[in-house]
């Protein structure tokens, strides 16, 4: 059995969750550890119940956990909801000054966290005396964490001081009570990855992929890739801009993509609603545009901290009239940086626009990932040359493939780039014939045809030939993974496919094993199986169960493993 080591660390918003798990994940991806750490939030800046986990474990954990070996309680309303799921031989962290445990709760390690703070330097530092404490009971030096102090404050004065000061109270306090309480896992031998979240892939894979201008309105859970290009823009030559709404957004990601760089925008499911006009302009005026759509619970405002998979027929069937488009998903944090980067190729090629499906449990999870090759990513512009087109140009010729070719205003002397939002002939000029926009929307709908020869089959994970398959998309990728692990451990012949092009639906190797599954599985964050729906209307195939969840939680392996139990 793999040794490993869950940490869930709760409070209420304001109290420094994320600067523990943010220091404390960091620690351990330099020291070689692989981890998962994800998070479960409310809706308000103060106040509420947060929570978070951090999952360590040999080689690649790919998802949380239930079961808790170490809790450190912010306040008291943390160990009254997770104290059920601690181990037997698990810890509690918590400061009696706020609150005491049972008289009956033998496992509790008392650590004046404010008082300990205060005398550092500040209150404020309670954060870093909790993750002392947390060394001390993981048996780990505190060294890394130092050197990251340094680097977090070195442009402030005496803070890196202060915070070493709080770090040291807080392991020894802690030692007092308990040391290396826990058997760690074996480290990577190099440790030589990256501590990212997704959001953050996502960010990097656009930079990476040349996309030089974001409008964005921020909406909860796709800011965080906002957030990362602008953090970038000083350094790169990308242009971010926070617009005045998501209709603002879109049409200046159109107008930017016009002019002749690679754009993107991104946003959520309320935000998305507002963008499907301008997602209708770029199929009429076929512009290449890449949309982050952030899924969350709906509708309306719904939940806007969590996660769902609720918006999979909306992002392929938005936006009024008949037009191409593609839609991608993130799983892994290692798919999803290659994937965007896709969906900025396909963009381009097919001059279209591209769905890119993300959501809460993607864009908020930590993973320790190996370093991305960016020899792998792909820049081409497929814009019309000199002496490569037809004269006289004309931006919508009729072609078999569908694409026109493509060439930027100004780019050819004597040379008209037009482009219209009413139908349109090759040149680009208003028509309003019935024969004409035929021709017009016949040339645009054949690009699907090559799109469909773009899309990836799923992957693969598990036996070969399952007699049990489970089928799903997007972030429930890890979860599937190791419920796939675990019971192939048990000997049930299972796998699992797992999409992440999704539109339009690759079939052949879905055709091949749904119909000799014995017992077949989609697995959803949604309450109508969307994408069971989707197969069953291009294949003509159903899967025998449906496993869903949609009380805006991701799934557990353990959850997943039960109703597949249940049902074979």
């Amino acid at each position: 059995m793999k040794m490993e080591v869950n940490i869930v660390v709760g409070g209420a918003a304001g109290q420094g969750m994320d600067t523990v798990m943010n220091l404390l994940g960091k620690a351990l991806v330099r020291e070689g550890y692989g981890l998962i750490y994800s998070k479960d939030y409310m809706s308000r800046v103060r106040g509420g119940h947060n929570f978070s986990r951090l999952r360590i474990a040999e080689g690649k954990p790919w998802s949380p956990v239930e079961s808790i070996d170490v809790l450190v309680a912010l306040n008291e309303e943390t160990y009254e909801i997770h104290h059920e799921n601690l181990d037997s031989s698990g810890k509690v962290i918590f400061d009696p000054g706020e609150f005491s445990l049972p008289e009956e709760e033998s496992r509790g390690i008392p650590v004046e966290l404010e008082d300990l703070a205060k005398e550092a330097g500040g209150k404020v530092m309670a954060n870093t005396v909790a993750v002392g404490a947390l060394l001390v009971l993981l048996g780990l030096e505190s060294g890394t964490v130092e050197e990251l102090l340094k680097e977090t404050f070195a442009d402030k004065e005496g803070m890196v001081e202060k915070n070493i000061k709080a770090l040291k109270a807080g392991m020894d306090t802690a030692s007092r009570h308990c040391s290396a309480c826990f058997s760690m896992p074996q480290k990577d031998e190099d440790g030589k990855k990256l501590f990212i979240d997704g959001n953050q892939v996502l960010g990097m894979a656009a930079l990476a992929s040349g996309c030089r201008f974001l409008s964005a309105y921020p909406m909860t859970p796709s800011t965080g890739v906002m957030n990362y290009l602008a953090a970038k823009s000083r350094d790169y030559p990308v242009v971010v801009e926070q617009a005045e709404d998501e209709i603002a957004a879109i049409n200046m990601a159109l107008g930017a993509s016009y002019a002749g760089v690679r754009a993107m925008t991104s946003t959520s499911g309320g935000g998305f609603s507002l963008m499907v006009e301008g997602l209708s302009l770029a199929g009429m005026i076929e512009q290449p545009l890449v949309i982050i759509l952030a899924m969350r619970p709906g509708p309306a405002t719904g939940l806007p901290t969590r996660t769902e998979q609720g918006d999979l027929e909306y992002a392929i069937h938005s936006g009024h009239g008949e037009f191409p488009r593609a839609v991608l998903a993130a799983s892994s944090h290692e798919d999803a940086f290659y994937r965007l980067n896709k969906a900025f190729e396909l963009a381009d090629r097919y001059q279209t626009p591209v769905i890119f499906l993300s959501d809460q449990n993607y864009a908020d999870t930590h993973r320790s990932v190996e370093p991305f090759d960016f020899s792998r990513v792909s820049y081409n512009r497929h814009l019309a040359e000199e002496g490569q087109y037809e004269k006289p140009y004309k931006r919508y010729r009729v072609t078999e493939s569908g694409i026109s070719p493509r060439a930027l205003p100004g780019q050819f002397e004597d040379e008209v780039v037009l482009v219209d939002s009413d139908e349109h002939d090759e040149k680009g000029n208003i028509i309003e014939g019935a024969e004409q926009r035929t021709t017009m929307v016949d040339k645009r709908m054949r690009k699907l045809a090559g799109l469909a020869g773009e899309m990836d089959e799923p992957d693969l994970y598990g036996e070969p030939n399952p007699a049990t398959l489970l089928i799903g998309f997007g972030s429930t990728y890890g979860v599937l993974r190791e419920a796939v692990d675990a019971l192939s451990e048990s000997g049930m012949k299972i796998a699992m496919l797992h999409f992440s092009d999704i539109w339009p639906l690759p079939v052949k190797r879905l055709n091949e094993m749904l119909a000799d599954a014995e017992k077949s599985f989609c697995v959803e964050n949604n309450s109508t199986g969307q994408f069971a729906s989707i197969i069953r209307r291009e294949t003509g195939l159903s899967t025998d169960h449906l496993i869903l969840k949609y009380n805006g939680r991701p799934f557990t392996a353990r959850e997943i493993i039960a109703e597949v139990e249940n049902n074979v």
